[in-house]
């Protein structure tokens, strides 16, 4: 949250530039916290205002700032004002209850902000329904009459690299974002891979680097049951796939999860 930064926020500088994102309800912490996240090096701050989790729209934070349209301009402006000159962007959602996107959408492009993801649902609707992708053109249209400077990120069921073509060309945003579709292939960023041609072995070697990867960033910081939720996305399509992601599914320890994969091989 931006009420803390955790000192494990780190990354390697050679790799490609890296966002941050922040959420929480108090101005004055996203004022320290883009101080810190500028000294750290990274490339630009985002700030959450699309998470639909109870818990945290509750305390008012993240979707529950559609509802406090005041208090998301000041972390807006605080976070700018910390950010030594850094880019700062908005992800959020088409609105609360029902779409309000000529209402809180053209409030959030009056803030002066370099980039504005929108996640093409309310946050009613959670994922349970197909995003409105044929509500873009409207955000689009008022991006260009209110703020023609702000990028445009649609946000979605985006599953693959060609559908990404097709909303291009059909919505005209600048950009878009993949959430749960990489869940369904982590491949899907490399055009030159296709999910169909992976061998089991292939999957079960990129599920250890990635729990490998985990060890090394947040050994001792997140709990690493975090990793099984990624079991279906590895192990999937082979004989008894089911079966082996039950035996995952009942491992304590990090080190266990990956015995458990290596046996696999």
């Amino acid at each position: 949250g931006s009420d803390r930064v955790s000192e494990r926020l780190i990354f390697d500088p050679d790799q490609q530039p890296v966002v941050a994102q922040i959420w929480g309800t108090i101005p004055e912490s996203f004022y320290k916290v883009a101080q810190d996240i500028k000294k750290r090096g990274f490339a630009g701050i985002d700030i959450n205002m699309g998470c639909p989790e109870r818990t945290v729209i509750r305390d008012g934070a993240c979707s529950g700032l559609i509802r406090t349209p005041e208090l998301a301009a000041e972390i807006i402006q605080a976070t700018k004002e910390g950010s030594g000159g850094l880019p700062v962007s908005v992800k959020t959602r088409i609105g609360f209850e029902k779409e309000s996107i000529d209402e809180w959408l053209s409030f959030l492009l009056k803030q002066d902000i370099s980039t504005l993801t929108v996640h093409l649902r309310t946050v009613r609707e959670l994922s349970k329904v197909p995003a409105h992708w044929e509500l873009m053109p409207q955000v689009v249209r008022l991006r260009d009459s209110l703020a023609p400077h702000t990028f445009i990120v649609g946000n979605g069921d985006v599953t693959s690299l060609s559908e990404i073509k097709e909303k291009f060309e059909a919505y005209h945003c600048d950009g878009f974002m993949v959430g749960r579709g990489i869940f369904a292939n982590p491949w899907m960023f490399n055009s030159q891979v296709d999910l169909a041609d992976k061998t089991v072995e292939e999957k079960i070697s990129l599920y250890l680097h990635h729990i490998d990867m985990f060890k090394k960033q947040w050994d001792g910081v997140h709990h690493f049951a975090q990793l099984k939720k990624f079991a279906k996305t590895y192990i999937n399509n082979f004989p008894a796939a089911s079966d082996f992601r039950e035996k995952l599914m009942e491992t304590k320890t990090i080190d266990e999860l990956q015995q458990t994969l290596e046996s696999l091989r």
